[in-house]
């Protein structure tokens, strides 16, 4: 992806402060039900997320061309083997449950970097679509077990949903952009460009 980062800074600003906004609402909802996500053998890195905005593709980019060369090259690697290791398991028609490349030990090594889903994934939530009746996500096995009994906690993810696609649209407006994206975390890695040397 071309783009002139002057373009994107103010939207990568922006899209921070989404993320921090997003991450103390996931941590209120956490706290009241007592969730703690850690330990957890259905690990959700190991689900086939796909990201659907260039804004997220260019933060994990920048995060990624932060990183030492050496883990550089590491991760592009193992991003290279999930793309196979998954190409593989669809045409087998079997079940594909890969870790994700950025994990490392059970640690995301971008962590503050990681897009919307990853954030939001796991907690009971809500979703408010326009014309529709309300759409609500019981949360992970882990969480469904430890939340048992507890009072329901409204987790509206409505409103990041919202101000992410204003954001991605403001992007694409000021870039001159019009594709669309669909791109797992290792598919987004094999593109970004190797540094020169």
């Amino acid at each position: 992806m071309t783009l002139n980062m002057a373009d994107a800074a103010p939207f990568l600003d922006r899209l921070k402060r989404l993320y921090d906004e997003m991450d103390a609402a996931y941590r209120a909802a956490a706290e009241h039900y007592g969730f703690q996500c850690d330990g957890c053998t259905d690990n959700c890195c190991l689900t086939r997320f796909h990201h659907h905005t260039h804004l997220e593709y260019l933060y994990l980019r920048e995060g990624f061309r932060a990183m030492p060369m050496d883990a550089q090259t590491e991760v592009r690697a193992l991003a290279d083997a999930v793309i196979r290791e998954t190409a593989a398991a669809e045409k087998e028609g079997g079940e594909i449950r890969i870790m994700c490349p950025l994990n490392t030990g059970g640690r995301c090594r971008l962590y503050s970097r990681r897009p919307m889903i990853c954030r939001l994934h796991g907690v009971a939530h809500e979703l408010h679509l326009p014309g529709r009746p309300v759409s609500r996500g019981p949360g992970c096995a882990l969480f469904m077990q430890q939340a048992e009994g507890a009072e329901y906690f409204r987790f509206d993810r409505t409103p990041f949903y919202r101000e992410m696609a204003m954001l991605e649209s403001g992007l694409k407006q000021a870039a001159g952009l019009s594709t669309k994206l669909k791109m797992t975390v290792a598919e987004m890695i094999v593109t970004f460009e190797e540094p020169a040397l």
